[in-house]
């Protein structure tokens, strides 16, 4: 008990300096400011249905959300093998990535080039439906460098499920984050200077080992490695901010600082997005009947 104290109350004192210092700008995820462009029609449709992460932003966030999303999708080649790429697929992917990037407007992933969606599950030599191996994501590297692969009802299972903490997608975009300087480490971007990472790691033995003890909410899959551990709660920040500030209220600081986002204030762990009627007003706050707004037949 003692032990896990004094890592505490380093950690508070890192995470406090670094608050005052300020986020290490010579890290940062790669810039690529474009003109904007208009969102084609049934894009938004389809946001507000699937990404309750867009449906609660702002009226002006949700345009600078949907700028991020084409600039993704103009940047980012998606390829289906055995299964078929729709429209839906697109952006729930793009979606995926935009979300941990948001606090940084304009920012893109310089370590992705495609993403490669699979029917099912897979194994660690890309065959499907392994029932003793089951992965669901990967950000390749080696010769798939540059690539990432994502099972599809994964995917799609990660935005119909809202309170679980877990959304692969966002996991997946997570490790890509991780890698922003230069490989993944588990260690956030901002955090790689000694005085820094130390105590991050120190911190994170000590959430893992209260994993391990069953002593912690956070998903056993975190407690496997500091790689996992930091995309499980990066999760677990977009999923459910409110429940992981009341709870981890220490991580859930050092995590605002790293997304530069504060979740808990514009995120509700029980906002649902449930089923919307021709006639009812529309999402998008339009004040026009969802028929005449942003329905797609």
């Amino acid at each position: 008990m003692i032990s896990n104290f004094i890592v505490l109350v380093i950690f508070f004192g890192v995470l406090a300096l670094w608050l005052y210092i300020g986020y290490d700008t010579k890290v940062k995820p790669h810039i690529d400011r474009r003109a904007q462009a208009r969102m084609p029609f049934g894009w938004e449709n389809i946001l507000l249905r699937k990404v309750s992460f867009y449906t609660q932003l702002s009226s002006n966030d949700k345009v600078r959300f949907e700028q991020d999303v084409i600039q993704f999708l103009s940047q980012v080649k998606i390829t289906g093998v055995r299964c078929e790429v729709n429209l839906e697929d697109r952006l729930l992917i793009a979606s995926s990535g935009v979300i941990p990037l948001f606090g940084f407007p304009a920012c893109t992933y310089k370590h992705l080039k495609e993403v490669i969606l699979y029917p099912s599950s897979f194994n660690r030599r890309f065959q499907l439906n392994d029932p003793d191996e089951q992965i669901t994501g990967l950000v390749g590297t080696g010769t798939m460098y540059g690539k990432m692969i994502l099972s599809k009802p994964a995917l799609h299972e990660g935005f119909n499920i809202g309170s679980d903490k877990q959304n692969v997608g966002i996991h997946e975009f997570i490790h890509l984050f991780d890698m922003e300087n230069g490989f993944i480490d588990g260690v956030p971007p901002g955090f790689e200077e000694r005085a820094f990472a130390l105590p991050w790691l120190q911190f994170v033995h000590t959430k893992i080992k209260e994993i391990a003890d069953e002593e912690s909410d956070i998903r056993v899959y975190g407690s496997t490695s500091a790689i996992e551990f930091f995309a499980v709660v990066g999760e677990y920040f977009f999923e459910r901010p409110d429940l992981l500030k009341r709870k981890h209220p220490a991580l859930y600081k050092a995590l605002v600082k790293t997304f530069n986002q504060d979740t808990a204030e514009f995120l509700s762990d029980n906002f649902t997005i449930e089923d919307i009627g021709r006639n009812d007003p529309c999402l998008c706050g339009s004040g026009l009947k969802y028929k005449l707004c942003c329905w797609v037949d």
